[in-house]
């Protein structure tokens, strides 16, 4: 048993790496672009000022860098050259999809694009060189560091060295050529910017070692598994706040709701089931099916849409309230108080989270049961003289009770992730509220904060599962 627990907790870390993975991915390639904000219709000096805001927005989430494998490293002054005449139409008439790419890349690619643009600046074309210098000033300048994580000296060092890198891009930013500039200025800042790079040259030349590092590390994954280690889910793209912060707010919520309709679910289900099994075959079981059968075809959000309709606005039943998880006043309340109005406002949530669970349930109870009752040692025991209630509940339900547990791998995730439409429909901000309204905002890294512990709750409740099959089957063996 022990050596079996050992094993299952060891496979759950890669499985969990893979569906990171997979869901980093699925993210990552989705259509549309996170925070990104047009400057059509502006004038020339706010669409700079929005494209800056926006590049560094990308470097605060990762969104500059490669998704899983980065050779940006390899990028040389040909590359360079062919993203500069084509974002910039140099020389012929690049279509507008080729100059937005060209153009994010140019903004992306940051320090690897360097050393290539400043090649450039020999180029024979004019206006090749006057773009490399616009380039460079975007490029040349650092990314800041992180000053969230580690002990109060580890943020108040990284927020120095912040300091030391805005003064030195601001510094990069005051070389941005005038519109107005002539050959000479042109020539004058190609100058300065040779002398700078000539001071700055192995911040831009990689080592054979430097190279599989970034290869591998200065990637989007890379950086945020980097964040997971040290349990920061990063910052939201659309308030800015710690997305655990945000996380551990929402999560009262859901594990409220979550929590009272699985426990009466379960409450409500296996009795039936159970009864269901032993008067099987008859009008009542039946019944029974029919009527479970019914309130599982129906879908969550029909059936609190109508227990809105008919209870909090119908007349006369409009005796709860429309939605919310508690009364929003500014009087204070009492202990009880609060408890009595919280319960009363989740009545209808709960009531439409248990429909379904409730019919699912207690069918797979029935079978269960149903399985068991007819082996050769429930009629042993029914031989021996044994009541039916102690055959049913002691034998029975005891070993019918495995396809139950089975489900169990799929509740805790519901703690935490809760139920999407159930809390968009009664307005409650829990954690499928608050996932709902992150996929529409594409905020990258909530979306991934919820999934991921939603996942990981997925692997400790199989876990959970697997192991309590033995409590209630000594039969069952782990070697």
């Amino acid at each position: 048993m022990l050596q079996y627990t050992v094993k299952r907790i060891l496979l759950v870390i890669p499985t969990f790496f893979m569906i990171s993975l997979l869901i980093f991915l699925v993210l990552n390639i989705a259509p549309g672009r996170p925070g990104a904000t047009g400057g059509a219709g502006q004038g020339e000096s706010q669409n700079q000022e929005q494209q800056e805001s926006y590049r560094i927005f990308k470097e605060q989430f990762n969104l500059d860098k490669p998704i899983l494998v980065n050779t940006r490293y390899t990028l040389d002054a040909d590359d360079a050259r062919e993203l500069l005449v084509t974002a910039y139409s140099i020389g012929g008439q690049a279509s507008a999809k080729d100059r937005i790419a060209a153009s994010d890349a140019l903004s992306e690619y940051g320090a690897y694009l360097v050393r290539p643009l400043v090649e450039l600046l020999d180029d024979a074309d004019p206006a090749v060189r006057r773009k490399a210098l616009d380039a460079l000033v975007v490029a040349g300048q650092q990314p800041f560091e992180n000053d969230r994580r580690g002990d109060d000296d580890a943020r108040a060092a990284a927020r120095d060295a912040n300091k030391r890198i805005a003064a030195e891009n601001q510094t990069l930013k005051e070389r941005r050529l005038s519109a107005d500039a002539d050959d000479a200025d042109i020539e004058a800042a190609a100058e300065a910017w040779k002398a700078w790079y000539l001071g700055h040259e192995d911040r831009y030349t990689y080592t054979l070692s430097e190279q599989v590092e970034i290869f591998f590390l200065d990637t989007r994954f890379a950086k945020y598994w980097g964040n997971l280690l040290h349990l920061d889910f990063g910052v939201s793209t659309v308030d800015r706040r710690p997305v655990m912060e945000t996380l551990l707010g929402k999560l009262k919520y859901s594990l409220t709701l979550s929590t009272l309709a699985i426990i009466i679910a379960y409450s409500v289900a296996v009795p039936i089931g159970i009864f269901s099994a032993v008067r099987q075959g008859t009008r009542l079981d039946a019944a029974i099916t029919v009527g479970l059968f019914v309130m599982y075809s129906l879908p969550t959000f029909f059936t609190g849409t109508v227990l809105l309709k008919l209870f909090t606005e119908g007349d006369p039943f409009a005796v709860f309230p429309t939605g919310d998880f508690q009364t929003m006043t500014s009087d204070p309340m009492t202990t009880w108080t609060l408890t009595k109005d919280i319960a009363w406002h989740l009545v209808l949530p709960i009531a439409t989270y248990t429909s379904v669970a409730l019919a699912a349930l207690s069918r797979y109870a029935r079978s269960g049961v149903i399985d068991v009752i007819r082996a050769d040692y429930i009629r042993t025991a029914r031989a021996k003289g044994l009541s039916e209630p102690v055959v049913i509940l002691k034998h029975a339900v005891r070993n019918g009770m495995i396809p139950i547990l089975t489900l169990l791998g799929g509740l805790l995730p519901s703690l935490v992730a809760g139920s999407v439409v159930i809390e968009v429909v009664f307005n409650i901000p829990g954690m499928g509220q608050y996932l709902y309204s992150s996929i529409n905002l594409r905020d990258y890294n909530a979306v991934m904060a919820v999934l991921l512990a939603s996942s990981f709750l997925a692997l400790i409740g199989i876990l959970l599962s697997d192991l309590s099959y033995a409590l209630v089957d000594p039969r069952i063996s782990f070697d």
